[in-house]
């Protein structure tokens, strides 16, 4: 068994199949999960695990290279904002709802955290460790 990391076997699996460009879709409890990317729900109750525990969780096992959320974010959700900002300050950008979830469609893993605040919904674009 592992001992550190990611224990989930479902989403450690998922991870290690991931390459250069792929997307990865952390959201919230309430987004519209599309038909066809590879789902990986953590919920466990309303708040958990939160958006901040799944996404510094995947951020310890991912190379990101860019980061896309829902420009509604900004105002219906600061504390997700700042957490997006924080941590991808050169590489985030915003599009609409709409639009995310339209991305979000191509996205290779969905990773459904119990986050039950609005918009805490990111789209991380996999790169390369070396």
């Amino acid at each position: 068994m592992k001992k550190a990391g990611i224990l989930n076997r479902h989403l450690a699996g998922a991870i290690a199949e991931l390459g250069h460009g792929d997307g990865v879709l952390i959201c919230d409890a309430g987004m519209p999960i599309p038909a066809g990317p590879r789902v990986v729900d953590l919920a466990f109750r309303a708040g958990v695990p939160s958006f901040e525990e799944v996404l510094e969780g995947l951020l310890d096992e991912l190379v990101v290279e860019s980061a896309t959320a829902a420009k509604e974010v900004r105002e219906a959700n600061p504390e997700a904002a700042a957490l997006l900002a924080d941590r991808f300050p050169y590489a985030l950008t915003h599009v609409s709802h709409e639009d995310l979830k339209i991305l979000s469609s191509n996205a290779r893993l969905i990773v459904r955290t119990g986050e039950a605040r609005p918009y805490a919904n990111v789209l991380l674009h996999c790169g390369v460790f070396f």
